[in-house]
């Protein structure tokens, strides 16, 4: 009943063939239940060969990942061939840039070769130009086992060209196939098994899909080949799949996200930029998001490792080159010149829908050098760059679509390290400290994760403590060369501002840091932008800077490598054993720019008194945690920030810094007299804190026109502030909290800046100045516990802000007492009553002269001791 249903099958089938407008002409045929394509029209017969050519149904992407010795493998008779269609075929291939092999120079013997089984197995294509007398060899019979081995094995691709034989005469082993089949099963008649096996391939090989070419064909040979050639075009360049990776991990969600900016429905020009940290994922990520939409397009390539190519003019016609080739199918395409080549993409594909990835690009300019001024894309094109420097892809338009790629979260970071270290995401539960270890230093960057556990893949677990205490250490050189490419590309500056925040400012408020690099000259406001652009460095919510550790760690081994075995010979010193040997040791040099001496715990330390003497380069010095034995001797002139509280001796003689930004010298035994002479200016110093050094009594001539902070609290022995203090047109902030022996200030307040001053708990003070014209950025002004009973009386000035009108809040007065302050202080204040104390009516006022303004949204607080607050003493007052 079967035989007859088929047969009866096959009946019809041979009828609408011969009826069939295109049936005398080659045709394609469609294996199984697979519906034929259109067949092409009389006169575009060739052009309209379909290109979508199933002969894979099923076949997975991994063909893409093999690395083809050749394109093409020819399969043919040589009796029936060699010297006409096949020689024709193999030349017009040769021209069009496909790397064929035809076994010219093999010599053929009863059996066939290992080296043609090598080449079988290394070439991407297999055509087999079925013949009259294909059969009658067994070479190529074996050949044709070889070949459907190599398709079910490796996804190759297999193109069938039935050139004058029927089909069907091939899959039933009919007419001269049944004929030599039955001679082949005489001669191996002690080896049926091997004939029969040929019966099956054939079998098998005549239900592909394929090429049939009759006498009677109204198309010449000529056109036959120029279709093989067209679907091997688009076969090989616009069907391939890229490898992605090997345990695509976490992928799909950025893929997802990227799709939607893309919209592939809408037909307009897109440009999409894919922006991440170096070893983030952002090239895997294109390569799947390629293989998902790349079906959607006329034509398409994904050219990787720009940055690198773009250098040379030969790398950039190399990329156009392929650009076009990959496109257009025309791997013979040659474009001479970067300017011939940029006209030829506009000319040849200014009509068609392209899918266009850049991988790794640095430079947009480098970008129109490829492909010129980018407006020539067809509508409905897609572009996609990747790129670690945000400030390329902010070219892309106006309102660029900019897609950030993150670093991994804990489980999908967990979950690739296992595949790679253990091949199963469930490891062994000896081994779960260790890779706890490890993802906390990886940190989520899959670069790291890869290269660690494929690494790791297979250790003991010695192995792995000795090799993460090594990554600690010493980090992987190729993580390093990865990331270390975003570093290379930065100017002097930005290196010596990346270095520095590496080693040093990690941690630290953006603006104290940009004033600290600023004070070295290093124009950090132009940097900063070019660095959290390249993902170098980011600022967190709380605008302090911050970089993923393996960046700081990358940057600290760039100074390592300075001097790997001389410590004093390396720029900069951040580890605490290696900074104290150096000091210890008197181990310094002129290479030395920045020193952090700071210990877990308090020590004292034997620093040699001349430790700083050949540190002539000197621009940064913290010391925490450490008492010295003796006073130094000198220290470097050059200091733009110093940092050493607790300094238990004066201030070398010689010290002059003019060229400071910050001194922090807090509980120090420090002697300004000495340090500010009056002879020098200090221009760059804008932060002095030097609360609770016991040994300051004067306050002298500061010289410092710029200073913004002067901390000065709890100096318990101070008596005097010179005069000059007054007229520092450029601070903000004053504090001089607890000075209990303080009884003179500067006699007149013209400190146009000043936003916040604290007297509290100055007992001992004699009068309050005189507040002069112009201080209208007054805040906060803090009097409690300081006895200021002697007040000038100076009428008619308004030297505050008007608007100091309102005060939200107010404590008990219990009995009358009223704070004494100058005439000009004090015209209007209202006050409004709480629930804690008395209610008073709006037109109260403290004296004449000194409006209470709105600018000082404040709580006051008026003490059973008369004393005046305008700011509550539980409120964070300043950031340190």
């Amino acid at each position: 009943m079967v035989v007859a249903i088929l047969v009866v099958f096959m009946v019809v089938v041979f009828i609408l063939y011969l009826h069939h407008p295109f049936a005398k002409c080659f045709c394609w045929r469609i294996q199984d239940a697979t519906p034929p394509p259109p067949p092409p029209s009389t006169s575009t017969q060739i052009e309209n060969i379909p290109t979508d050519f199933p002969t894979n149904e099923g076949a997975s992407s991994t063909s893409s990942t093999h690395a083809w010795n050749y394109d093409v493998f020819l399969s043919f008779r040589g009796e029936d061939t060699r010297n006409g269609f096949t020689s024709h075929l193999y030349k017009a291939l040769c021209q069009s840039g496909f790397n064929t092999f035809m076994d010219n120079d093999l010599k053929r013997g009863e059996e066939i070769s290992e080296q043609l089984f090598k080449t079988i197995e290394w070439s991407m294509i297999s055509i087999i130009v079925f013949s009259e007398n294909y059969a009658s060899s067994s070479w190529c019979l074996d050949e044709l086992v070889k070949i459907l081995e190599c398709k079910e094995k490796k996804d190759q691709l297999i193109l069938p060209v039935f050139y004058k034989v029927n089909p069907s005469e091939i899959r039933n082993q009919k007419g001269n196939f049944g004929i030599a089949l039955a001679k082949h099963e005489k001669k191996f008649k002690d080896n049926i098994e091997k004939v029969q096996t040929w019966r099956r391939t054939l079998t098998k090989a005549a239900t592909l899909s394929g090429l049939t070419y009759k006498d009677d064909c109204t198309a010449s040979e000529s056109d036959l080949i120029q279709g093989v050639i067209k679907w091997i075009s688009s076969t090989k360049f616009n069907q391939r799949q890229l490898f992605v990776a090997k345990y695509p991990v976490g992928i799909d969600s950025h893929v997802e996200a990227i799709e939607l900016l893309l919209n592939i429905e809408a037909n307009d020009v897109r440009m999409v930029g894919i922006h991440g940290l170096p070893g983030v994922g952002k090239t895997t990520i294109a390569k799947a998001i390629y293989n998902r939409i790349v079906d959607y397009f006329d034509g398409s390539t994904f050219l990787e490792n720009v940055r690198e190519k773009l250098v040379t003019n030969d790398g950039i016609i190399q990329l156009q080159e392929q650009l076009l080739s990959e496109i257009l199918g025309d791997r013979h395409m040659k474009v001479g010149s970067i300017s011939r080549g940029i006209n030829l993409i506009k000319e040849r594909l200014s009509c068609k829908k392209v899918l266009l990835i850049l991988d790794d690009v640095n430079k947009w300019r480098k970008i129109e050098n490829l492909l010129g001024k980018c407006d020539w894309f067809a509508s409905g094109s897609r572009v996609i760059i990747t790129s670690r420097d945000r400030n390329v892809l902010t070219a892309l338009g106006k309102d660029p679509l900019i897609y950030k790629v993150k670093k991994m979260d804990q489980c999908e970071a967990r979950e690739l390290f296992n595949l790679h270290a253990f091949q199963t995401d469930k490891p062994e539960e000896k081994y779960s400290e260790l890779v706890e270890e490890i993802l906390h230093y990886a940190n989520g960057l899959p670069l790291a994760l890869v290269i660690i556990g494929s690494g790791l893949c297979g250790g003991s677990i010695g192995q792995w403590k000795s090799a993460l205490k090594k990554f600690k250490g010493i980090p992987n050189k190729d993580i390093q060369d990865v990331l270390k490419i975003s570093y290379e590309e930065l100017d002097d500056s930005e290196q010596e501002i990346f270095l520095d925040i590496a080693c040093f400012f990690k941690g630290w408020y953006k603006d104290d840091v940009i004033n600290i690099l600023d004070a070295c000259n290093l124009y950090p406001d132009y940097s900063f932008p070019r660095l959290i652009d390249k993902c170098l460095i980011t600022i967190n919510r709380s605008d302090k800077l911050s970089m993923h550790d393996l960046l700081q760690q990358m940057g600290r081994e760039i100074v390592r490598q300075e001097s790997p075995q001389m410590l004093g010979k390396r720029s900069r010193l951040w580890f605490y054993k290696d900074a104290r040997e150096v000091l210890v040791g008197n181990m310094g040099s002129d290479k030395i720019q920045g020193i952090v001496l700071r210990s877990p715990k308090p020590v004292t330390l034997q620093v040699h008194a001349k430790a700083f003497k050949r540190m002539k380069n000197l621009k940064l010095l913290i010391v925490h945690n450490v008492r010295i034995c003796e006073a130094l001797e000198c220290l470097p002139n050059g200091l733009r920030l110093l940092d050493w509280p607790d300094y238990s001796f004066p201030l070398p003689s010689t010290f002059c810094p003019q060229q400071l930004f910050k001194l922090n010298m807090p509980r120090s035994h420090i002697r300004l007299e000495k340090l500010f002479k009056k002879v020098f200016q200090f221009e760059n110093l804008k932060d002095i804190n030097l609360n609770e050094c016991e040994s300051i009594t004067k306050l002298p001539e500061l010289c410092t026109p710029n200073l913004e902070n002067l901390d000065l609290s709890s100096c318990k022995n101070l008596v005097e502030i010179h005069e000059s203090v007054g007229f520092l047109d450029k601070l903000q902030y004053w504090n001089l909290v607890y000075c209990e022996k303080l009884q003179i200030l500067p006699s007149s307040l013209m400190l146009k800046s000043l936003k916040i001053f604290y007297l509290n708990g100055c007992s001992s003070l004699e009068k309050f100045p005189d507040i002069q014209p112009g201080m209208k950025c007054l805040d906060v002004l803090e009097l409690q516990s300081s006895e200021c009973l002697c007040c000038p009386q100076k009428s008619g000035v308004l030297g505050l802000s008007k608007d100091l009108d309102m005060v939200t809040r107010m404590q008990h007065l219990d009995d009358g007492k009223h704070l004494s302050l100058p005439s000009n202080v004090g015209s209007s204040m209202d006050m409004t009553s709480t629930s804690t104390g008395p209610e008073l009516g709006f037109g109260s006022t403290v004296n004449d002269g000194f409006d209470l303004g709105s600018s000082l949204m404040a709580h006051t607080f008026i003490n059973d001791d008369s004393h005046f607050n305008l700011y509550p003493p539980s409120k964070k007052r300043r950031r340190t």
